[in-house]
């Protein structure tokens, strides 16, 4: 079982503004900033407790693949709206990845991609 998972990243403000918008489409928020929530070395998302990290002690640039899970189809398309609007490049619209699974991905940036599982 995963507990959490996380990504380094160069700049954690900056990035922490494409997180809030594309995650909030998924029912995550901030729980937990580092250091005392300031939030300048590293953010956690989750419901809860953090799931989710992004931070500077890690290496960023790294080839990673992460997936979150969503409801349905529109909150897919919730999440690939929100990311549009926090300014993020995407290698392209939502894509049914495979289809007899209900898996649907959202590419965000060309290091990494995102894949929100419907059921």
């Amino acid at each position: 079982m995963i507990d959490h998972t996380g990504i380094g990243v160069a700049d954690v403000s900056r990035s922490a503004v494409f997180y809030d918008a594309a995650l909030a489409a998924l029912g995550l928020r901030r729980v937990m900033q580092m250091p005392d929530n300031a939030g300048t070395d590293g953010i956690g998302y989750g419901i809860e407790f953090a799931i989710f990290w992004i931070d500077r002690f890690h290496p960023h640039g790294v080839r990673q693949h992460t997936a979150f899970a969503a409801k349905d189809r529109a909150q897919v398309d919730a999440f690939y709206a929100a990311a549009m609007l926090a300014g993020e490049p995407t290698m392209g619209r939502p894509d049914c990845a495979i289809p007899q699974k209900g898996i649907s991905q959202v590419t965000m940036l060309p290091s990494f991609s995102i894949r929100t599982a419907t059921t």
